[in-house]
């Protein structure tokens, strides 16, 4: 159950009713909200007076609910704002890794050129193997933060664990954490307590119940400005590196109040479809998109056979926009 008191409610009184209603507790700047655990349908009755008004739900999927906030979140990521009624869908692209300040640079000038103000780029990188390679930590992120002081780049990054977590959420506009981390509490805890947007990647194992209630993680320690992002699960088929799971898509459309951001090059695993697999994907009508672009894939030191090379990805951004059109979407 969500529950906003009335704006009379001091803290103190607030906290009081969190601790007796086993409740999260914090402030939307209007007033203190109560989220219980889903059991709780309806408000004590001791607090009736307290309560300006209350949701009962059916599972701990609450804040990021449409019974909830029936329309979709907007939230502003420097100079853009996606969800809400916007019509944008953003898209977000740069190499898996940064690896050099030339190749960060050249991305850079690929973004500026195709008026791309999202950039990504990997610093901290979760490898399977423990000898590829795993990112150039804060370099890295220094690098970036200095593309964006230089041309006004929105930054993406990832969180690997919690150990960085407070060098990613400085550097960055956009905390993404990936499919590897979904369940780490110490990273959704630290992004929590900010106020800037959070990428959640759904785990590859990780059932549509289990993913946004990664979610309320984030929202239910006061920062609304999280987003979803679909990025391939795993199934039987072995001829692809995941499967992209639209009709998940379509789930989280209909029942969740978050932005979704669509990752087709780690679903795919290969450079071959990721074109197609973006016209599908903004087809759907969603908030962003996530492409892999490098310079040269060829000697990328993570991910090189599903990274664009720079023409595929004019291309491809010129094959995605009148499909946004023709579904009432702007590509920003």
């Amino acid at each position: 159950m969500i529950i906003h008191l009335k704006s009379s409610i001091g803290e103190g009184q607030a906290h009081e009713i969190a601790k007796a209603t086993e409740s999260a507790i914090f402030h939307n700047g209007d007033c203190f909200v109560l989220v219980t655990p889903s059991k709780l349908k309806e408000a004590p009755n001791q607090y009736s007076s307290m309560i300006e008004q209350s949701w009962p739900m059916d599972s701990d999927i609450q804040l990021a609910s449409k019974s909830y906030l029936s329309e979709t979140r907007e939230i502003t990521i420097g100079n853009t704002t996606i969800g809400g009624r916007t019509g944008n869908t953003m898209v977000i692209a740069g190499p898996c890794s940064v690896e050099s300040e030339e190749q960060i640079r050249e991305s850079a000038a690929l973004m500026i050129e195709l008026g791309i103000s999202g950039l990504r780029g990997g610093c901290y990188k979760p490898r399977t193997s423990p000898y590829s390679f795993q990112g150039l930590g804060l370099e890295g992120l220094k690098l970036l933060a200095k593309m964006r002081e230089e041309h006004g780049f929105t930054i993406v990054s990832e969180v690997r664990d919690a150990t960085h977590v407070d060098e990613v959420i400085e550097h960055a506009d956009v905390i993404q954490i990936g499919a590897k981390s979904m369940y780490d509490h110490g990273i959704l805890q630290a992004c929590a307590k900010k106020d800037k947007a959070v990428l959640i990647k759904r785990g590859f194992g990780t059932t549509l119940q289990e993913f946004a209630q990664a979610a309320e993680f984030v929202l239910s320690g006061g920062n609304s400005n999280v987003m979803l992002c679909e990025r391939g699960i795993r199934t039987f088929e072995t001829k692809t590196r995941f499967t992209l799971d639209l009709c998940g898509v379509a789930w989280l459309k209909e029942y969740t109040n978050l932005p979704i951001i669509l990752d087709p090059s780690h679903a795919l695993g290969y450079r071959y479809g990721i074109e197609d697999l973006s016209k599908a994907c903004v087809a759907m009508g969603i908030d962003g998109l996530l492409v892999e672009v490098h310079p040269n894939p060829a000697v990328a030191k993570s991910d090189a056979a599903q990274q664009l090379y720079h023409d595929q990805f004019r291309q491809l951004m010129k094959a995605i926009k009148p499909v946004a059109e023709a579904v009432g979407r702007k590509i920003v």
